[in-house]
């Protein structure tokens, strides 16, 4: 799964420092961007009139933007989350060859709909002459400039990714709860010799996590990223420890796994690879955005280094523990060990603390669509209860559900396929219709077959997630 620990947007560094974001003039406009809103003000158009040069969005953007190595660093933290902890399941679940080989064949599927998303963003925004717009926004535009029979459903188009962002984070959070208190549940109940059930412990993780999700502002979970990702540097290494303590033994692991569970891998591998929801508010960070895409570019060099991190730590994380290998390989660590409990706790608190940063993203979405409903005096109370609402949904959510393993499958099927391959694909068509699809239309082709293969995953990854869901509570009775 995709984190946004470490990505602070502009607009929240000009606010730590008491400052408003600046205005940056130029020859046709002035723009005041907020990257993590992905709102863009539009340039007049009796200015648009004057110039006689193509629009170029790269030159309107924040000059104090991220730099280059910053905002691969931001990719880069967002994506190695808890989604690697899950892969050598997904290896389980797919056979040694066949999740290798998979396993980088849809590393370049992701990476190829990041890349399709941002550069029809790039192309939207010279269209309309906007200097940066987010997800939502460029599905909004890609319509609205679209052929005449898309233009209504511009509206449909943003609301349908803003609802999806929200979905996924907000599963996605009680997939986090699950982690949290599963940890805590093996490390207690063994060493105290206690025999608690684990929604005891999803109940006390809530109590957390109510506080954490009232915080509103980015600057005051800084913090706690940071200290989150000490926590999972420590956490790795030591679980790359256990993994090559012992000599390793491939010749009981199966080459390809049954068919029934290559769905499983499927939605494992997407839940954990797709970072969709941070590349645009990092890409739109920024100040040579020209330099995110292309050879090695940021994308390039972050999604190779993630990949190849996640078939190495999926691949031999399997060859080590096998068929007992479960949805995240901490908890494989040994019961009553130090090192393997320091190791467990600690990843626990590090996925705690990146709460804050989960719930922040769609709650700010899901703010601005309701906001003008309630009365300025009323905001705070208002903030409270619906935060406070949310995550008590989410605890009884996860209590439902408090089995790791089909919870990420179904989260991945159902949400990453959706936003990560079906919507790039699909913007991208409207974008180039009708005659921009290149030679034979064979654009439309390729973004017709990502867009099956998103629907095939949704559907063959959600039933035999929603199955093993169904197996779990008929071996509970």
């Amino acid at each position: 799964m995709t984190d946004n620990a470490g990505f602070k947007p502009d607009a929240e560094v000009f606010a730590s420092a008491g400052d408003n974001p600046p205005a940056y003039s130029t020859s046709t406009s002035a723009i005041s961007l907020n990257d993590f809103n992905s709102k863009a003000n539009l340039t007049e158009k009796n200015q648009l009139a004057l110039s006689e040069d193509p629009y170029s969005p790269f030159e309107h953007r924040d000059p104090k933007g991220a730099s280059t190595g910053g905002a691969l660093a931001h990719l880069l933290k967002s994506s190695l989350g808890t989604g690697i902890l899950a892969m050598p399941m997904a290896f389980h679940n797919a056979g040694l060859v066949f999740g290798m080989c998979m396993t980088l064949i849809v590393g370049f599927l992701c990476t190829h709909c990041v890349h399709i998303l941002v550069k029809t963003s790039h192309n939207i925004c010279r269209d309309a002459k906007v200097p940066a717009l987010g997800f939502a926004e460029t599905a909004e535009k890609v319509f609205e400039y679209g052929p005449k029979g898309m233009r209504p459903y511009s509206n449909f188009a943003k609301q349908f990714v803003d609802i999806g962002l929200m979905a996924t984070y907000y599963a996605a959070a009680c997939v986090y709860i699950v982690f949290i208190a599963t940890s805590f549940h093996d490390v207690i109940n063994f060493d105290c010799n206690l025999n608690w059930d684990v929604r005891i412990y999803i109940a006390l993780t809530v109590i957390p996590c109510l506080l954490i999700g009232q915080i509103r502002n980015l600057k005051w979970l800084v913090p706690f990223s940071l200290m989150a990702n000490v926590f999972i540097v420590i956490t790795f290494v030591i679980v790359l420890y256990y993994m090559f303590d012992e000599p390793l033994v491939y010749s009981d692991k199966p080459l390809i796994a049954p068919a029934a569970h290559i769905p499983l891998f499927f939605a494992t591998v997407i839940f954990a690879m797709e970072g969709i929801g941070v590349v645009m508010p990092v890409e739109n960070s920024m100040r040579k955005p020209q330099q995110f895409l292309g050879c090695p570019g940021v994308l390039n060099t972050a999604m190779i280094t993630v990949v190849l991190l996640y078939a190495i730590i999926g691949f031999f994380g399997y060859v080590r523990f096998g068929d007992t290998v479960r949805g995240s390989i901490t908890l494989n660590l040994p019961e009553g060990s130090w090192l393997g409990d320091t190791a467990k706790l600690l990843m626990a608190v590090a996925i705690l603390f990146t709460f804050g940063l989960q719930f922040y993203v769609p709650n700010e979405i899901l703010w601005r669509k309701i906001n003008h409903k309630f009365s300025p005096e009323k905001h705070n109370i208002t903030q409270i209860m619906l935060r406070s609402g949310i995550i008590l949904v989410s605890g009884g959510v996860a209590a439902a559900i408090p089995n790791l393993e089909p919870f990420i499958s179904l989260v991945g099927a159902v949400f990453f396929s959706l936003l990560g391959i079906f919507v790039p694909s699909f913007v991208e068509t409207v974008y180039l219709y009708p005659d921009r699809l290149g030679w034979c239309n064979w654009k439309m082709v390729k973004n017709i077959i990502l867009g099956i293969l998103s629907i095939l995953a949704l559907i063959a990854g959600a039933v035999a997630s929603i199955g093993e869901i169904i197996e779990m509570y008929s071996g509970d009775d």
